[in-house]
C-alpha cells in the first residue's frame, strides 16, 4: 500500500512576541559597576512584566508545538511532518480550536495594550521606556498561526512532457526519496515505543537507596495514550510495532497507580513484563 493512501503531510507555524529588550543603559551601568568588559552580557528586560498575558500566550504556542510534535512524525527538513489520514479529521478540529483560542489570546493582548504598558511602566520603574514599545498594530502582526495540509507526492504527480528516461530517474528518486522519509518516520514511532519501555524499566527497577522513589499517574496515562497514538502513527502498518504496542497495552491494562506505588510484588510483576517486550524486538 502506497503510503499516499495512509498519511498526508502538515506543517504547523506559529509566531509570538517575546516582548523581551535589550536595555543598552542598563548593561553599560552593570558593565561600569562590575568592571566586566562589555562583551561578557547584555540586560534584557522584560518591558510587559507585571502581567502574565504575554508569557502565558508563548507557553501556549510552545505546548501546542509539542503536541503538534506528539501527534505527528517526522517527513523532512523543510518542516513537514506526516500525519495518519485516520488521524485528520480529529487533528484539524482540535488544531483549528487551539487555533481560535490563540487568536483570542492575541486579540485580549492587543485590545488591552495601554493598559498592560502602564502596568509594566510601574515595575520597571526608572527603567521603562516609551520607545522600547511597539505599536499596537506591530504587535498584533507579531503573532502568526498556519497549518497546511498537503498529500504524500506520488511519482504520477510528475510531468508528463518530460523524456521518458528522464520520468523514469525522477520517479525512482521520489520513491527513494518517499521511503527513506518513511523508514525515518517509522524509527520515530520506534523509538518513542523504546523510550517508554526503557524509562519505565528504569522507575520500576528497585535499588538500594532509601529514599522512595515516586510514580505519578503519568507512569500509567503516559504509556495509556503513547498505545492509543501508535494505532495512528504506524502509518506502514508494521506488525512487529503493532505486536510491540499490543503487548505494553496488555501490561499496563488495569494497572492502578496506588497499588504500584505500594506493592513491591507488583512492581516487580510490572518489571518483567516490560522487560519481556525489550527482549523481544531488535530496536
Amino acid at each position: 500500500m502506497s503510503i499516499s493512501s495512509s498519511a498526508v503531510l502538515v506543517r504547523l507555524s506559529i509566531s509570538t512576541w517575546t516582548a523581551k529588550k535589550i536595555d543598552k543603559h542598563q548593561t553599560e551601568n552593570v558593565s561600569t559597576r562590575t568592571g566586566a568588559d562589555r562583551k561578557a552580557g547584555k540586560y534584557i528586560k522584560d518591558i510587559m512584566v507585571g502581567s502574565t498575558h504575554i508569557s502565558q500566550l508563548t507557553k501556549y504556542a510552545n505546548n501546542t508545538r509539542n503536541e503538534y510534535s506528539d501527534r505527528t512524525l517526522p517527513w523532512d527538513d523543510m518542516g513537514d511532518r506526516c500525519l495518519s489520514t485516520s488521524l485528520l479529521l480529529p487533528f484539524k478540529s482540535d488544531f483549528n480550536g487551539k487555533r481560535d483560542e490563540f487568536w483570542r489570546r492575541r486579540d485580549h493582548i492587543c485590545n488591552n495594550y495601554e493598559n498592560l504598558k502602564q502596568i509594566s511602566a510601574s515595575y520597571l520603574g526608572a527603567m521603562y521606556n516609551p520607545e522600547d514599545y511597539p505599536s499596537v498594530d506591530e504587535v498584533y502582526s507579531k503573532y502568526a498561526w498556519k497549518l497546511t495540509v498537503k498529500t504524500v507526492p506520488e511519482s504520477g504527480h510528475l510531468y508528463l512532457d518530460l523524456p521518458a528516461q528522464d520520468l523514469e530517474e525522477m520517479r525512482q528518486a521520489l520513491e527513494a526519496d518517499n521511503q527513506e522519509k518513511t523508514k525515518h518516520a517509522m524509527d520515530t514511532a520506534w523509538h518513542r515505543m523504546h523510550d517508554m519501555l526503557t524509562g519505565m524499566s528504569d522507575k520500576l527497577t528497585e535499588t538500594d537507596d532509601d529514599k522512595k522513589r515516586r510514580f505519578y499517574d503519568s507512569f500509567v496515562s503516559n504509556p495509556k495514550d503513547l498505545c492509543d497514538m501508535l494505532q495512528h502513527l504506524n502509518i506502514t502498518n508494521d506488525p512487529e510495532l503493532d505486536r510491540a504496542r499490543v503487548m505494553l497495552e496488555r501490561t499496563i491494562k488495569g494497572a492502578d497507580i496506588d497499588v504500584i506505588k505500594e506493592s513491591p510484588a507488583i512492581r516487580e510483576d510490572m518489571k518483567t513484563k516490560v522487560d519481556s517486550i525489550l527482549k523481544q524486538f531488535d530496536w
